[in-house]
């Protein structure tokens, strides 16, 4: 490369147009304040907020259940298909804007169940938007059903099936509380999963130990890990990764705002880089962690002084590690390096 980033206005300026991908995202976590109180005011639900102003101030958190605490009752005000439409439809929108041209988004069913919404109109807003976003701006996407790990694994199989029924999802995931509630609890749905031909992925080694991404690689036969940055832990968990070339979906923001890392100068994003492993950058629930995956990249990769390559190494990571056809991924590899090209012969 002939050119470098070396100014944090340069770097925001290179990462706005560059062709991206993201890979761990929860639609859920992209409830902005405004149409959280919008949908509040729809559905005649009261809110322990009165503004825009006094719903931000409560996106502050101290842990990870703190965080949850929040971000379950912001999804009691999305009660019917449209409301998800709106809010699907306002990420891709995000996506458009940041040039995202392919995204893997994750759904919580079972929180909305114990709402009484119907699983039809969550999986039928959800795709709406990312069918109109396909059409009109290109940007693919894949639906992956995340299983919340702190409640019970027995309706798992069930609602497996209802998903299966209605259609459209890539994959399972597991989220929601990590310390406690190991993979294992999951591990009868993930089997079934496999044998659909189901892709599968994991929450794991964020809070909980690197055992857990042991765990989560061997009962549940995952394909990618979702944060994982505490595999650095353990040097054979490590080789692991790196021999079997397991993708890690990091999120940079969310790890510090839950207190995972105090800062970003102290994430180890570029360590995982270092060490050879399939690392990505992604923005988890950007609405309650104050960025989307371009504040992600720019802010991260200033605090953590990489550069240029490792942004390209990052971002071919992410385009390898999506459930994406292998022409589609040919595509974005093919945009990717285009738009490299034409950036390197006007610096």
């Amino acid at each position: 490369m002939n050119f470098d980033l070396n100014s944090k206005k340069v770097l925001a300026d290179f990462v706005r147009d560059l062709p991206k991908v993201e890979l761990h995202l929860h639609i859920e976590g992209t409830l902005e304040p405004e149409l959280l109180l919008s949908l509040a005011e729809r559905h005649r639900i009261a809110m322990p907020y009165a503004n825009i102003e006094m719903a931000r101030a409560a996106y502050e958190f101290d842990d990870l259940q703190s965080f949850l605490n929040v971000y379950y009752l912001g999804t009691s005000v999305l009660r019917e298909e449209r409301d998800f439409y709106e809010l699907t439809q306002a990420y891709m929108q995000r996506c458009r804007q940041q040039n995202i041209i392919h995204t893997e988004i994750f759904f919580d069913p079972q929180t909305h169940l114990s709402h009484s919404v119907p699983l039809d109109a969550v999986m039928g807003g959800i795709q709406s938007a990312l069918r109109e976003a396909e059409l009109e701006w290109g940007i693919s996407s894949a639906l992956i059903l995340c299983f919340e790990r702190d409640r019970e694994a027995e309706t798992t199989v069930g609602l497996l099936e209802d998903a299966l029924r209605i259609g459209g999802i890539a994959g399972v995931g597991l989220d929601s509380a990590e310390l406690g509630n190991p993979p294992r609890k999951f591990q009868e749905v993930f089997k079934l999963a496999k044998s659909l031909g189901l892709h599968r992925v994991a929450h794991a080694g964020e809070e909980g130990p690197p055992d857990y991404i042991w765990e989560a690689l061997d009962t549940l036969e995952v394909e990618r890990i979702d944060h994982g940055v505490r595999c650095m832990e353990d040097p054979q968990l490590v080789q692991r990764l790196l021999v079997e070339k397991i993708p890690l979906t990091v999120c940079p923001f969310s790890n510090v705002e839950l207190k995972v890392f105090p800062d970003l100068h102290s994430h180890n994003l570029g360590d995982l880089l270092a060490a050879g492993l399939s690392a990505t950058i992604n923005s988890d629930d950007p609405a309650y962690f104050g960025g989307y995956l371009n504040e992600n990249i720019v802010e991260t990769m200033d605090c953590l002084s990489l550069g240029v390559e490792d942004l390209i190494v990052l971002q071919k990571n992410a385009i390898e590690a999506s459930f994406c056809s292998e022409s589609r991924k040919l595509e974005m590899n093919h945009l990717l390096e285009k738009y490299i090209k034409n950036y390197t012969s006007i610096s």
